[in-house]
């Protein structure tokens, strides 16, 4: 598609986000807060979608928030605040401004030189620690791995992969010494020291924790499903099986 019916298709979209803003009662009443956990929701489908490869349903979803950017972008014009020119500039000045690179005269050698620079330019932008970026409202395995990227950004890293998983056991038989101890606050605290520490290990083995766990959760999703269907079959309650039954039938659904 050539840039000028990109352009054309924005405007379409910015012609029509005009008209329901005036004449759908719906899109009326919406504001910010009404439209968050839409967005919210919307990013997770395409989160799913991507994780499927599903390319045409990740062409849906990437409508569904190119709408919600619109619409955000629409409210605030109408209070003079912002609108979809100053988002789209603004954007476009961070890029160049944390792209020396690319649009100055600084050399880069390698993915981490520049990962590196734009934590540090950040902070002359006036943020006063690298962690600033990280939302606190991101689900707690999601905002450790990008406090983890974060902190590596500027130096604050292991330098080999054995070094993370050492601290991996480290953690795992500390959490041991207080299963023993039978100590439940400092069991959920060292639990979750377990929890970050893997988190960390994933970075190193070029893993994205949150993919490789609903990978996890999908695959045993189909298999239990595989039981169940098993069970319906036999019409036998799955409680009603034996360890063993539960098994093989398991290890039919990893077969398929």
């Amino acid at each position: 598609m050539s840039r000028k019916n990109q352009l054309q298709a924005i405007d379409r979209l910015l012609t029509i986000m005009d008209e329901l803003r005036e004449q759908c009662p719906w899109d009326k009443k919406q504001t910010f807060e009404s439209l968050r956990h839409l967005t919210i929701e919307e990013t997770y489908e395409l989160g799913d979608a991507i994780l499927d490869n599903d390319l045409n349903e990740i062409r849906n979803e990437l409508g569904d928030l190119l709408l919600h950017i619109v619409f955000y972008s629409k409210i605030g014009s109408e209070t003079d605040s912002f609108d979809i020119e100053s988002v789209a500039n603004g954007i476009c000045e961070k890029l160049i401004h944390r792209h020396p690179h690319i649009y100055g005269d600084v050399k880069v050698n390698d993915e981490e030189e520049v990962k590196r620079n734009w934590e540090e330019l950040k902070l002359k932008e006036g943020k006063k620690s690298v962690l600033e970026g990280v939302p606190k409202s991101l689900p707690a395995l999601v905002k450790a791995s990008r406090i983890q990227d974060k902190v590596a950004g500027v130096g604050f890293d292991w330098e080999e992969p054995q070094q993370v998983f050492e601290k991996v056991q480290e953690e795992l038989a500390e959490l041991q010494e207080e299963v023993t101890a039978a100590n439940q606050d400092k069991i959920e605290a060292e639990f979750g020291d377990v929890l970050f520490s893997m988190i960390n290990y994933a970075r190193f083995l070029k893993v994205n924790p949150e993919d490789a766990l609903e990978r996890t959760n999908k695959k045993f999703i189909k298999r239990f499903m595989h039981l169940e269907q098993r069970s319906k079959e036999l019409a036998k309650p799955i409680k009603e099986m034996n360890l063993d039954e539960m098994n093989s039938y398991w290890e039919e659904a990893k077969a398929l």
